[in-house]
């Protein structure tokens, strides 16, 4: 059984995808929202990106690309993971499966691998599960994801897919706001960074 391991390989961190389009519209399409005197920081509105369909078209290709190696199945998390991890794993040609946050749902009655990590951005510690039938020995797998901070998501994945003996490739993600550790880590890649989001678009 293979092992999660203490790091995939030095990234380059943010990847100037081929389609230099595609790198602005994120950039322009993203709003930080600034909710008021009840919160002490700056929300993040990433609805733009799903409203423009030239990035729905393109987003997929763009970061099946960031993958260093062909994987045979694409794990993403709630919630926003379960919109991109199928339009990446549709242009890799291979299948997608879901990482759950939510484990009480009866629709999970089912046989999971579980793992935590954390903390998160919110500061809790994070729980996912994943239906163990649909990884195996046989897998390598692609972890997708919006955004990714802290890394603890990506762990809990990346030992997930220990657990089930499968190899874990690394993670591509639209934003990497990661710290240099976390990011070589976890092999994160990443089509641009979250200090190139510009704080001046506010809503």
């Amino acid at each position: 059984m293979s092992s999660v391991p203490l790091s995939v390989g030095r990234s380059e961190g943010s990847v100037t995808p081929a389609d230099p389009d595609l790198r602005e519209r994120l950039l322009t399409a993203f709003r930080w929202i600034d909710p008021g005197e009840w919160c002490d920081h700056l929300l993040t509105d990433r609805s733009g990106w799903w409203r423009d369909p030239v990035i729905l078209d393109r987003i997929g290709p763009a970061l099946a690309a960031l993958s260093p190696a062909q994987p045979t199945v694409v794990v993403a998390p709630a919630t926003s993971g379960f919109l991109l991890g199928p339009l990446v794993a549709r242009a890799a040609g291979v299948g997608f499966v879901e990482a759950y946050r939510d484990l009480s749902g009866a629709e999970l009655a089912d046989d999971l691998i579980t793992r935590s990590s954390g903390p998160g951005h919110d500061g809790r510690p994070v729980v996912l599960g994943v239906r163990s039938r649909h990884l195996g020995s046989d897998d390598s797998v692609l972890v997708v994801d919006d955004w990714v901070e802290t890394g603890a998501q990506l762990s809990a994945l990346a030992e997930i897919i220990s657990a089930a003996g499968a190899r874990y490739l690394g993670a591509a993600v639209i934003v990497d706001g990661a710290q240099l550790p976390v990011r070589d880590r976890l092999g994160v890649r990443g089509l641009v960074r979250e200090v190139e989001l510009d704080h001046r678009r506010r809503s």
